[in-house]
C-alpha cells in the first residue's frame, strides 16, 4: 500500500459492508475475504469484505417495498437516531446488493417460499445482470423477491479520517455480520475481485502479519474483534447485547511514522475504548501494524462486551 498524506475535505460517502461468516468443521468461525483487483481505485490488491457505496436507488420506494421489515425497525437496529429512515433501509439494501454483485450470495427469498433463494444458476444470472447495469430493483421485481434483512446484524461503523492514509476517498461504512445461507457458495466475480478465501480470524491476522495477504485497518481490526467468538451463533448473540461500535480513526505523524489511533488511545479525542485490540497502528514498510507486534492483535481475546455509546455523528471529532 502507498501512503497518502492528502487531506480530504469532502464528506465521507455512505457505504455498506457484509462480513460473511460460517462455521467450519474442526476450525470454527471463519470469515470470507475478497482480493480486490490491483487496478481498483480503492485498496487495489487488498483483501476486503464484500461491500460498496450506497446508491440513491437503494433507498427508492420501488426497492424498499421488497423489504421484509418496516424501515423504522431497521433504523432502530442501526442505533443512529439522527439518520433518516429511508437511508437506514437503503444501507441494508446496499449490503444485500453488494453481496450478490461481488460474491454471488443473496439474502432474499421468493415471496412464496420460506427458504432463501439458493439456485446457483439463478443467482449467477442475477449477479450478471447487475454487472451489466440492470438495476437491483428490476432484478427484485422480475423474480418477485423479498429481501431478508433478518440475516444482517449491524456490527460496527467506520468513518474514514480526513487524512485517509491508504486511500484518496472517505467513507462512512456500516459493517453488517451475516451467516452464509445454506446451499450458497460465495465466489469472487473476477471483475472487481480476483481471488477469495475463507479464514479464521486468527489465521487471517497471522497471514497478514506474515505478509501473505494485504488488508486495510478496518478489516484487520474487525478480525481482531471477532477473535473471542467460537462460532456464528456467539457472534449473532453478541449483536443483541451491544450497540454497533463507532470507530472514528484519527491520523497523525510521529517518530517518523504515520500513526492511526482509535478511541481509547491517549492521542484520540475520545477516551472510551470501543473495540478490542491495540488502540494505535503505525505505517511500516507498506502496511499498518501495532508497535508491539502480532501479539498486540491476539492477546485481547476474552472480553466480548465492549460497547460504544458514541452512536451519533454529532460526536464526530474535527479530525474524523
Amino acid at each position: 500500500m502507498q501512503l497518502n498524506s492528502e487531506v480530504i475535505t469532502t464528506p465521507p460517502r455512505a457505504s455498506a459492508t457484509v462480513v460473511l461468516l460460517r462455521d467450519a468443521p474442526q476450525k470454527g468461525l471463519e470469515v470470507f475475504l475478497l482480493r480486490r483487483h490491483t487496478d481498483s481505485a480503492v485498496l487495489g490488491g487488498a483483501y476486503v469484505f464484500p461491500g460498496g457505496k450506497l446508491d440513491k436507488a437503494d433507498s427508492d420506494e420501488k426497492v424498499l417495498r421488497h423489504l421484509d421489515r418496516d424501515p423504522s425497525e431497521l433504523l432502530r437496529a442501526l442505533a443512529e437516531t439522527d439518520m433518516k429512515i429511508d437511508m437506514a433501509a437503503g444501507l441494508y439494501v446496499a449490503a444485500i446488493r453488494e453481496a450478490l454483485e461481488e460474491c454471488g450470495v443473496l439474502y432474499a427469498r421468493a415471496r412464496t417460499s420460506h427458504a432463501l433463494a439458493h439456485d446457483e444458476h439463478q443467482r449467477a444470472q442475477w449477479q450478471k445482470q447487475l454487472h451489466e447495469g440492470v438495476k437491483f430493483g428490476d432484478v427484485l421485481a422480475s423474480a418477485d423477491l423479498q429481501l431478508d434483512t433478518h440475516h444482517l446484524a449491524p456490527w460496527s461503523r467506520w468513518i474514514t479520517p480526513r487524512m485517509p492514509s491508504v486511500t484518496s476517498k472517505r467513507f462512512d461504512t456500516r459493517f453488517f455480520v451475516a451467516v452464509l445461507p445454506p446451499n450458497q457458495t460465495p465466489i469472487h466475480d473476477d471483475v472487481e475481485a480476483v481471488d477469495s478465501i475463507w479464514l479464521t480470524p486468527k489465521d487471517g491476522l497471522l497471514r497478514y502479519w506474515n505478509r501473505e495477504i494485504s488488508m486495510a485497518p478496518p478489516q484487520i481490526m474487525t478480525l481482531v474483534n471477532l477473535l473471542p467468538f467460537k462460532d456464528c451463533a456467539s457472534v449473532l448473540q453478541a449483536t443483541l447485547a451491544r450497540k454497533p461500535s463507532v470507530v472514528m480513526p484519527e491520523t497523525f505523524d510521529e517518530d517518523g511514522f504515520r500513526q492511526i489511533c482509535y478511541p481509547g488511545d491517549p492521542h484520540h479525542s475520545i477516551q472510551e475504548k470501543t473495540m478490542l485490540g491495540p488502540t494505535r497502528l503505525r505505517f511500516v514498510e507498506g502496511r499498518f501494524e501495532p508497535k508491539d507486534g502480532v501479539e498486540a492483535f491476539l492477546k485481547d481475546r476474552k472480553s466480548t462486551r465492549l460497547n460504544s455509546s458514541h452512536s451519533s455523528v454529532s460526536r464526530m471529532p474535527s479530525s474524523a
